[in-house]
């Protein structure tokens, strides 16, 4: 009898110690070669940037929605599903490398298979789905052929050199859930966002450059590094807007300048102070529903266009409860306009996030689906860049970033999962 424990084991760790020397484009076959023991055939797909399907690392094999498909559920809510060819048995296992959404994968276990009547299957599943995911970040960094699987489109000169100065997409930890997202994905020209997390604190960044353009994009790059920088020297938030505003000039001749927004959430009190450059306002969702606009701290936007006259704001200060959601979100997104002319509107968007907050959805798909509103609102490719920007103080937020070894089957929801940690 076939002893499942020593091949699960082998299984992992076989596919760590091909990881070290290991290339994107040989992950499919090693994985094969790993999970063969077991009987098992596996598919890799990772999402593309517009978020809408899944692509696979083979190029003979189609691509997935990620809509409408019991692998799209499994990338959306984080979950194990399970389905059925004929008759063997298939499981989707979300891919999520901490909390950064990848893609999935497809076990096929055929009929007879000793796997099949193991009760730990779909949470060894999710184990090896984790360790996959690290070994697909790791490699993404270095990867064409990885990179290109994730693009549907190609991506334009701007784009490329944002994303590689971005943050992942998500970041948790016990008590936090931050999410973000950028569209037009594959042209994002001045927009950006970032973040930097401790156990005790918090501090998170949207920007927005004048322009749609390589020299938008230019521009944001300097305005972010100059961020960077300060918030790693210690600097609060009035240093680093100085930095930033300082590093514009510097850097430019020209009044080019980038609005934003710079935030600090003590994750032990729920202290949050923040800045506004020129931004629109971050909007405050508690239990559910929109309370506010945070815009008690008000300044001209970064770059030489704020030595016209003294910036004197001081940050404000609010104090969140638990549970609570700042929505920060750059114009591009309330300004898009349908064929009609009418905007997307600031009423709509926290319409949807409302509607995101009372169905339970994690921080990343709850973006994902508003990102989509926009880009169907809009009918074409966005003439400005939309950026939107996630932070919830909760522990059940944190927990829904996780993926959940509980196999489901279609119709099943993962509403309401999620423990009493950190902030709850």
């Amino acid at each position: 009898m076939i002893d499942l424990d020593a091949c699960w084991q082998q299984t992992l760790l076989d596919l760590i110690e091909r990881s070290h020397l290991l290339t994107g484009d040989a992950i499919a076959s090693a994985l094969d070669e790993a999970l063969a023991p077991l009987r098992l055939h596996a598919e890799v797909y990772l999402v593309d940037h517009e978020q809408v399907e899944l692509r696979p690392l083979r190029p003979d094999v189609p691509a997935v929605r990620a809509d409408g498909t019991l692998a799209g559920r499994a990338y959306q809510l984080g979950t194990v599903v399970e389905g059925a060819e004929g008759d063997d048995h298939v499981i989707w296992v979300p891919l999520v490398d901490g909390v950064e959404r990848l893609g999935v994968f497809r076990l096929q276990v055929p009929a007879g298979a000793p796997v099949a009547l193991d009760p730990q299957f779909a949470a060894r599943c999710t184990v090896i789905g984790s360790t996959l995911a690290h070994v697909l970040a790791s490699k993404l960094q270095h990867s064409d052929h990885l990179a290109t699987v994730q693009r549907a489109q190609p991506m334009s000169v701007a784009g490329e050199l944002l994303w590689r100065l971005l943050p992942p997409l998500t970041v948790g930890t016990e008590s936090l859930a931050i999410a973000a997202l950028l569209e037009p994905a594959y042209d994002v020209g001045g927009d950006a966002f970032d973040y930097a997390v401790a156990s005790d604190e918090a501090q998170f960044s949207i920007f927005d450059s004048s322009g749609h353009d390589l020299s938008a994009g230019l521009t944001t790059s300097v305005a972010l590094a100059a961020a960077r920088t300060a918030r790693r020297e210690g600097m609060d938030l009035l240093g680093v807007a100085d930095r930033i505003d300082r590093a514009l000039v510097g850097e430019f001749p020209d009044f080019r300048f980038v609005t934003g927004v710079l935030a600090r959430l003590d994750l032990v009190t729920g202290r949050l102070r923040y800045l506004v450059a020129g931004h629109p306002a971050p909007v405050l969702l508690r239990s559910g529903r929109a309370v506010r606009s945070l815009d008690g701290a008000r300044r001209m936007p970064f770059g030489r266009i704020a030595s016209i006259a003294p910036q004197t704001a001081e940050p404000a200060e609010e104090l969140l409860e638990p549970g609570d959601r700042l929505l920060l979100h750059s114009d591009g997104v309330v300004e898009a306009r349908d064929a009609d002319g009418a905007e997307f509107g600031i009423d709509r968007l926290v319409e949807l996030a409302e509607r995101a907050a009372a169905d339970g959805l994690p921080a990343p798909e709850t973006l994902r689906r508003l990102t989509h509103a926009v880009r169907r609102h809009r009918g074409i490719e966005l003439q400005d860049d939309a950026t939107l920007v996630l932070v919830e103080w909760s522990g059940r937020a944190a927990a829904l970033l996780l993926p959940d070894p509980a196999p489901h089957p279609p119709s099943a929801s993962r509403r309401a999962r999620g423990t009493r940690t950190g902030a709850e």
